[in-house]
């Protein structure tokens, strides 16, 4: 089974849009969980304009599934998780000025970075994934530095499904059989969705975990959240 990690990122944009405390975050997180969400993650930034950092504290005595958290290993960064101790730390290259997460890690050229940071995590008791385009030389430098999971960006994947999903897969279902082989955990995220979902799943010979946020809130407006996580646990699952 694939797990569903909800990524609750933007809910927080709509809390702090309006100030106060509408919606509460986690009342939705452990919502998520209820409806059968297998996982809630945050990508806490700097400026602090979605999740913030006191979010993170507050939600993980209350979460009972996976809690991951995803961001740049900076100093604040290792502080947070040393702090909470999330079953999950994903480590992603983009620092302050960056958007959204749109970019894998050179895990051959930040090869030694990475690895003492892994290093760390991994003594706090974390479990570690690492951010990574789909490429092999990229994925067997993932092999190298300690982690346990990669995390397939599918920016790419998701802009080329429209018109050609064979040709968008490629590149993702050779990734998915170079970390099998050597041992690592398979989770994905970026423009993940209701359309495009099964068919990922259908063709990598392993996929462990997908964190889905932005997609699935724009579904829930429509779908509501429980039939939406529904609806992606049964893309995932069927």
């Amino acid at each position: 089974m694939t797990r569903l990690s909800v990524n609750i990122n933007k809910f927080a944009t709509l809390r702090n849009a309006r100030g106060g405390n509408n919606p509460d975050l986690l009342q939705v997180a452990q919502d998520c969980e209820r409806f059968g969400a297998q996982g809630i993650t945050v990508h806490p930034r700097p400026d602090e304009r979605h999740i913030r950092y006191q979010d993170v504290l507050d939600l993980k005595p209350l979460l009972t599934t996976e809690f991951n958290i995803e961001g740049y290993p900076d100093e604040r960064y290792m502080r947070l998780i040393q702090a909470v101790k999330p079953a999950q730390a994903t480590l992603v290259p983009d620092k302050d000025h960056v958007l959204t997460s749109n970019d894998g890690w050179d895990t051959v050229g930040q090869a030694s970075f990475l690895q003492e940071i892994i290093t760390q995590l991994k003594a706090w008791g974390v479990r570690v994934s690492v951010f990574v385009n789909p490429i092999p030389a990229m994925i067997e430098g993932a092999g190298k530095i300690g982690t346990d999971n990669i995390e397939l960006y599918t920016g790419a994947y998701a802009t080329e499904y429209p018109h050609n999903p064979a040709k968008a897969i490629q590149d993702y279902a050779l990734a998915s059989q170079i970390a099998k082989k050597i041992g690592l955990g398979v989770n994905a995220g970026h423009d993940l969705s209701l359309e495009n979902l099964r068919y990922l799943k259908q063709n990598l010979v392993q996929l462990d975990e997908v964190s889905i946020g932005h997609a699935l809130v724009c579904d829930a407006l429509y779908f509501g959240l429980e039939n939406t996580i529904q609806g992606y646990l049964r893309e995932l699952n069927t």
